[in-house]
């Protein structure tokens, strides 16, 4: 036997010094938690839905304020309207022990619920109890518009945390300028609530009946809008992950 024939036998081509080349088969790389995501698109779609909690999520974050402002509109008092609120929270936030999920947006919410009770109680205004999320997102929004314009965009760091390297991505204009697009997609509910919102909270009298439903309709159901936006430009570009490789 040749010294050819016996090293193809092992599975390696001394020509090309390719396993492939001599039919073998190539021992697979082990996967990564990192490797399912092979195109920036892909990996921002999985860290957004990551980020909003998905589905069950979202109604987590919406269930508390539903509770307060129905409370309230039926009857007209903000303790009880509180009380419906926070109770709402506390008992999401118990079913999420007992399964042993993650309650991170269970807290999420029962934070906001408590910061917005805090306001109302403190005024005795129900309209108040709004005015904590207004403020919030016009900070989100301005924020946003702020790492756009310095060409930082927020949505950038996802692929940072996805990648290894916070900061790699920023050396690809492509991908700043995608992430840039999506970043507007994030700014413009954030933008939308205050525009509608904090109009009608500025007017006269008891405004928590607008309010109320303003704050619902244009919560969670706004958010899957811009989501769906996002997946659509998303679902249009396959550009290429590039890792950090570990030293």
């Amino acid at each position: 036997m040749s010294e050819v024939e016996a090293s193809r036998e092992d599975g390696v081509d001394t020509e090309t010094g390719d396993p492939a080349a001599s039919g073998a088969t190539a021992a697979p790389r082990p996967a990564g938690k990192d490797d399912a995501h092979d195109t920036v698109e892909a990996a921002v779609r999985a860290q957004l839905a990551k980020a909003l909690g998905g589905v069950r999520g979202m109604i987590e974050a919406a269930v508390p304020t539903i509770a307060f402002t129905g409370t309230y509109v039926v009857l007209d008092e903000i303790k009880p309207a509180v009380a419906a609120g926070v109770g709402a929270a506390v008992l999401l936030l118990a079913v999420r022990i007992a399964q042993r999920s993650n309650p991170q947006f269970v807290l999420n919410s029962l934070v906001g619920i408590a910061v917005a009770a805090f306001f109302a109680l403190r005024s005795g205004k129900a309209e108040d109890a709004f005015l904590p999320g207004i403020l919030l997102n016009a900070g989100y929004a301005a924020a946003m518009i702020f790492s756009i314009a310095v060409r930082w965009p927020v949505v950038g760091f996802i692929i940072g945390t996805v990648t290894g390297d916070p900061t790699a991505w920023r050396r690809d204009p492509g991908i700043v300028r995608l992430c840039s697009r999506l970043t507007w997609l994030l700014v413009v509910p954030c933008a939308a609530r205050v525009a509608v919102q904090y109009p009608i909270y500025l007017a006269d009298g008891d405004q928590s009946g607008l309010l109320g439903p303003a704050k619902i309709v244009m919560g969670w159901p706004l958010q899957v809008a811009a989501l769906a936006a996002m997946v659509w430009l998303l679902a249009r570009g396959r550009t290429p992950m590039e890792r950090k490789e570990p030293a």
